[in-house]
């Protein structure tokens, strides 16, 4: 009788620590078309009733490539079972689609969320972008030159490029993806005209929304010095923005928790104190 109470116990407890950790998945959820092709995204919502704040997510992999099942799903699960529903999004990638259309299929989300924030269980007046490499600076561009109505309540950006300018300055010469998003052959005049134009770091206001910065110091893709730089002219005009600094991290999130096994623990409380308490 005793081992049977026993089990007992042990199944409910596992129950109850399972329903606590559930989560509700729906995939390939298309939100638009774009040249024809179908936008699709993936919606991670906690169990249970009442609204959430809201994260769209966007995938990095240089314009050219990457997936919404991709290394930044690393943050989908703990957010959603801190209460936060996750979008996932694919959008258009280069070189068949050449830019503004993976901003502008980000811009499309933002909308659809917005959209259909009833049918998610989504609270419509937090939601935040979040982006990494790439996606940074699609989602921050996004967000920062949102139409009226379509604001978001928080940016985070994951080892991003937001002075695409900088970076072409630094190598001397425009990036093979750089080059597959804008079609330049070259670092010319209009090339970087195209690069400041596409710079989040050029987008920087007075009354934006509070912005995460997470990066490594070791990252010989998209230097941390970019995050510093755009840390920088958001404090100048009182946006307020933190960072979380992985020491030695490279550009590869995957390789991150053995540098700071908390940095996710440590988004999390950005979103807490940022999204959650958002008027």
């Amino acid at each position: 009788m005793k081992s049977e109470k026993f089990v007992y116990a042990f199944v409910l407890m596992f129950l109850v620590c399972a329903s606590a950790n559930a989560m509700e998945v729906q995939t390939d959820v298309e939100y638009g078309n774009g040249g024809g092709e179908k936008l699709l995204l993936d919606v991670y919502k906690p169990s249970g009733e009442g609204t959430f704040p809201a994260i769209i997510i966007v995938h990095g992999g240089a314009w050219v490539g990457g997936d919404k099942q991709g290394s930044e799903k690393v943050f989908a699960k703990p957010l959603t079972d801190a209460n936060y529903v996750c979008v996932s999004i694919n959008y258009r990638l280069a070189p068949k689609y050449k830019w503004p259309a993976c901003y502008d299929d980000a811009q499309t989300a933002v909308k659809w969320v917005k959209a259909n924030a009833g049918s998610y269980k989504i609270d419509s007046k937090k939601i935040a972008v979040m982006g990494y490499s790439a996606g940074g600076q699609i989602a921050a561009l996004a967000a920062m030159t949102a139409d009226n109505g379509m604001e978001v309540q928080g940016i985070v950006l994951v080892s991003s490029p937001t002075d695409l300018v900088y970076d072409g300055m630094r190598r001397g010469d425009i990036t093979t993806y750089l080059a597959a998003v804008f079609g330049s052959k070259g670092l010319d005049a209009q090339a970087l005209q195209q690069l400041w134009d596409a710079s989040p770091i050029n987008y920087i206001y007075p009354g934006l929304p509070p912005v995460l910065l997470i990066h490594g110091t070791a990252d010989n893709i998209v230097p941390y010095q970019l995050s510093v730089n755009f840390k920088t002219r958001l404090n100048t005009l009182n946006v307020p923005c933190d960072i979380i600094t992985i020491e030695g991290g490279t550009h590869n999130i995957n390789s991150w928790e053995v540098r700071d096994k908390d940095y996710v623990k440590k988004t999390i409380e950005w979103f807490d104190n940022n999204l959650k308490i958002s008027k």
